[in-house]
C-alpha cells in the first residue's frame, strides 16, 4: 500500500552529521542535524554543484537554532539552489513555495476539501513542514501580500500555527523545522527599477530574520563548474564565457565601466550553463558558416532582450571571442 506524504514524513529519523564531512569532505568535529535517509520531498544532491562563499552563512544557520533566514541577491545567482543543495546533503525534506500577489494564507496552511463525499482538511506546505520538521522555503518573498506576511509573524517567532478551519488545531513547530526566504531585494523595495512588482516589507517583519546576501559565484568557481559539466568545451572558451557573463552582469546592474546604459536582462549562472550546453549542441552549425556561440546565446538569453540589446550582446561576443569566430576548433 502506498504511503501518504504525512506517513512518509512521520517515519523520518533525525540524526547528526559532521558538518565538515558533509559540506567540504574534511572532518571538523562540528555537528549538524539532519535525517538518516531522504524522502520524496528531499532535493536530489547535485554532484556537480559547487558551493560558493555565501554557503558559510547557510551552513551556520543549519547548524544552530537561529532566526528564520532571508537570502537576497540578483536574479539567477542561485539563492534557492544553495539552500536546497545543503538540505539535500542532510536528507532534509523541503517544501518550496513561490510568493505572488494573489497568495492567501490558506495556500500555506491548508484548507477543507471534499474527498469521497466527506469534508477533509488538507494540510498545506507550511503546516506539514512545521509538524514534521522540514525546511520551508518561500521564494520571491518580496512579492508577498502584506496581510499574508503579517499572518506569518507568530511562526517566525517560533509560535504554534493555529488552524481555525480545522477546529482550532494547534501545530507546534518541530525542533527540526526551518524557515527560509529568498528575494531579489533586501526587503526595502527596489530602487534600481530591475525588479518591478517587488514590495517594501514591514520593518517589524524584517526584524525577525537573519539576513544574508548572495551574489553570483566568483569567476574561478563558475569556470570550474563549466569545466566539470562540459569537459569537451575548451578551457579557453569556458574562461571567456565567464568573463562575458560578468560583463553582462555589470551592464545589468549598472556597475560596468563602459558608457553603455544598463540593459534589461542578465546572464545568470543557470543561463551561463544553458549557453555552454547549447553551444556544444549547435556546434555542427559551424560547418554551415554559423557561429555556434552567437547562435546559442540567442536561445539562452538574447532573444529575451530588445533588438538593440541583442545587437550589443552580439558585438560583445565578437570582441570577447575574436579567435572563435566560426567554430570551437573542430
Amino acid at each position: 500500500m502506498t504511503q501518504t506524504l504525512p506517513q512518509e514524513l512521520e517515519q523520518l529519523e533525525a540524526t547528526e552529521f559532521d558538518a565538515g564531512l558533509v559540506f567540504s569532505g574534511a572532518a571538523s568535529g562540528n555537528m549538524v542535524r539532519g535525517y538518516s535517509s531522504p524522502c520524496s520531498c528531499t532535493p536530489v544532491a547535485d554532484s556537480t554543484y559547487i558551493f560558493h562563499e555565501s554557503a558559510r552563512d547557510v551552513v551556520v544557520w543549519f547548524m544552530n537554532k537561529l532566526d528564520p533566514l532571508y537570502l537576497y541577491g540578483p536574479a539567477g545567482c542561485g539563492k534557492s539552489s544553495l539552500v536546497k543543495q545543503l538540505a539535500a546533503r542532510l536528507n532534509y525534506p523541503v517544501f518550496n513555495v513561490t510568493a505572488h500577489g494573489r497568495m492567501e494564507f490558506s495556500d500555506l496552511t491548508g484548507h477543507v476539501s471534499l474527498q469521497n463525499g466527506n469534508m477533509v482538511y488538507q494540510y498545506g506546505p507550511l503546516a506539514l513542514a512545521m509538524r514534521y520538521g522540514a525546511l520551508f522555503i518561500m521564494d520571491e518573498v518580496d512579492l508577498l501580500p502584506p496581510e499574508v506576511a503579517a499572518g506569518l509573524n507568530g511562526i517566525l517567532e517560533g509560535q504554534p500555527l493555529c488552524l481555525p478551519e480545522n477546529g482550532g488545531e494547534l501545530i507546534h513547530p518541530s525542533p527540526m523545522f526551518r524557515f527560509a526566504c529568498t528575494a531579489n531585494t533586501n526587503g526595502n523595495g527596489d530602487d534600481t527599477g530591475l525588479y518591478q512588482g517587488t514590495l517594501r516589507m514591514n520593518l517589524a517583519w524584517q526584524d525577525r530574520f537573519m539576513v544574508s546576501s548572495v551574489d553570483y559565484p566568483a569567476a574561478d568557481v563558475e569556470k570550474a563548474l563549466l569545466a566539470r559539466l562540459f569537459p569537451t568545451l575548451p578551457d579557453s572558451i569556458t574562461s571567456k564565457m565567464v568573463d562575458f557573463a560578468n560583463e553582462v552582469r555589470g551592464l545589468f546592474m549598472g556597475t560596468s565601466d563602459t558608457s553603455i546604459n544598463t540593459i534589461e536582462a542578465t546572464l545568470s549562472t543557470r543561463t551561463l550553463i544553458r549557453w555552454a550546453d547549447l553551444t556544444l549542441k549547435f556546434q555542427p552549425l559551424a560547418h554551415q558558416g554559423i557561429q555556434p556561440l552567437s547562435y546559442a546565446l540567442d536561445r539562452a538569453l538574447a532573444f529575451r532582450t530588445a533588438p538593440s540589446t541583442r545587437a550589443m550582446l552580439h558585438e560583445l561576443v565578437q570582441r570577447v571571442f575574436p579567435v572563435e569566430n566560426v567554430s570551437l576548433g573542430e
